[in-house]
């Protein structure tokens, strides 16, 4: 590569921040690292009437929960070619449309919308295309139908007008596309999009092209949404003459829904119970609320490594990667030209991989936590609570769930698996248990070693089996069917909580049958 790799993230501060957006801002940073280049963050803002207060700084917040920090940009420090705000580039964006007006690939344009809908109408009801073309721009008020002193007469007057492309007749228009090869569309196909309206502001396709230029963008990777104007902003390269700066296109595929077709939505995520932006988002004009992955307890490396996967392989089969692993590892032929998929239990079990990689102290804050909300923070060490982490680490999918996998620990349980007391308890086990009690009692030691050798003495010498016993065992001393190894669980409650369960147990489970 020639020039030094430069890749932008541009999202527009319409709402919260969609996965896929995210994924598309990871792709550039993955590239963009890769190839030692650098990666921008722009805030494209010029449709003032989208505009979302509070939808700027969530994508900013975003990106850096996790860990997809740019070079430079809006959140992220100025460089070389601030601002990275669009509205604060407002003035420039002028220029660029009278250089194409003046050599003759832009035109004015001074149509009402009144005048706008009846051409709609008009040509609808002929059955063709509705769109402001090659053809019809003849036929409408414009800069190429009126005269040169009628243009500056309502130009002087402060008509109403946007600045319109002057798309060319019958031109294929021809790029190569990184991910989807040679791409053609013909120029019959488009219409003559908006550049620049009369109030100053330019639209997206004038304002997104000069940017890239201005900023010396290498590589434009963006969503497969976009693909239908990358033939305009091509043409756009060829009108200002900036053809051998171009940059390179690659087009994403998108994001499907779990099941069915289509893109995937928030309708989605709340049908299905999963978020499907990165953090919580409360609309700030109807307050509806959206669920983000953050506060639903995901790993920020979690759902790096997911978003990663959503479209591209690495080509092996490898699939946990730290982020400078996927830089490493990432390239663009890799990444698929069909729409990916979206897999809630992948999702989870993503997060499950990257809890079990947290060590005990990174997982302690979480339980901490939930102690103070339950009011027993200072009835345990910090030695316990990280004890405790290590032994149920394996079982949990997300750190919020820590509290409900472990509160045995710290609570003797009120109530029993009902299934298991019912299928296991029989007439032998109370003498069984007093028998467990007694051995309890006179251990010195009360290690997971010691425990289980008193147990299997007491199994011994009441002639039961440990598979008639184990399961019932873990429920009277946690309540639960399933845990951690279960003679750990007791070395750690304690000699004396233990043997307390298990005289709970004596006076209240047989009443319960």
């Amino acid at each position: 590569m020639d020039r030094r790799v430069r890749v932008r993230f541009a999202p527009s501060p319409t709402g919260p921040l969609h996965i896929g957006g995210v994924r598309t801002a990871l792709y550039n940073y993955l590239f963009a690292h890769k190839h030692g280049g650098d990666f921008l963050l722009r805030i494209e803002d010029t449709d003032q009437t989208r505009f979302v207060p509070g939808a700027e700084a969530y994508i900013i917040e975003s990106l850096k929960w996790l860990g997809i920090e740019a070079s430079e940009g809006i959140g992220f420090g100025d460089g070389p070619h601030a601002p990275y705000r669009q509205s604060e580039r407002k003035a420039m964006y002028k220029d660029f449309a009278m250089q194409l007006i003046a050599n003759g690939q832009a035109y004015y344009a001074f149509d009402t919308a009144e005048e706008l809908e009846q051409m709609r109408e008009r040509l609808k009801a002929s059955n063709v295309d509705a769109k402001y073309d090659a053809i019809t721009r003849g036929t409408m008020k414009n800069s190429l139908t009126l005269s040169e002193d009628e243009v500056n007469r309502r130009l002087e007057n402060g008509d109403a007008y946007v600045v319109r492309f002057k798309l060319p007749r019958k031109e294929e228009v021809k790029f190569e596309d990184e991910i989807r090869g040679w791409v053609s569309f013909n120029t019959n196909q488009l219409d003559d999009k908006v550049l620049y309206k009369s109030d100053g502001m330019p639209t997206y396709h004038l304002a997104n092209v000069v940017d890239d230029y201005l900023m010396q963008i290498t590589h434009v990777i963006r969503g497969e949404e976009w693909l239908p104007s990358a033939p305009l902003h091509v043409l756009l390269y060829r009108a200002f003459g900036w053809e051998n700066v171009m940059p390179k296109f690659a087009h994403l595929p998108l994001l499907l829904k779990p099941e069915g077709n289509g893109k995937l939505s928030k309708r989605d995520g709340d049908r299905l119970g999963f978020p499907v932006f990165p953090l919580n988002w409360q609309d700030p004009f109807t307050q509806e609320p959206s669920s983000g992955y953050r506060e639903a307890g995901y790993l920020p490396e979690a759902v790096v490594n997911l978003l990663a996967f959503l479209g591209w392989n690495p080509g092996t089969q490898q699939e946990l990667f730290t982020l400078p692993e996927l830089v490493q590892a990432f390239s663009l032929d890799r990444v698929s030209k069909s729409g990916a998929k979206f897999d809630q239990n992948k999702a989870k079990w993503f997060n499950q991989q990257y809890v079990r990689k947290l060590s005990d102290e990174a997982l302690a804050p979480f339980l901490s936590s939930a102690l103070v909300n339950a009011g027993l923070n200072q009835d345990f060490s910090d030695d316990f609570v990280l004890k405790v982490c290590s032994l149920v680490k394996e079982k949990i999918s997300f750190t919020k769930e820590i509290w409900d996998y472990s509160n045995y620990f710290f609570i003797a349980p009120k109530t029993y698996d009902e299934q298991v007391i019912k299928k296991k308890w029989s007439d032998k086990i109370p003498a069984l248990l007093l028998d467990l009690i007694a051995n309890f009692e006179q251990l010195d030691s009360f290690t997971h070693e010691t425990v289980e050798a008193a147990y299997l003495q007491a199994l011994a010498k009441n002639e039961i089996l440990g598979k008639d016993f184990l399961q019932l065992f873990r429920v009277i001393v946690t309540g639960v069917a399933g845990g951690p190894p279960l003679f750990e669980i007791a070395a750690l409650i304690g000699k004396q909580e233990t043997i307390s369960r298990l005289n709970h147990a004596l006076t209240q489970i047989p009443s319960k049958i």
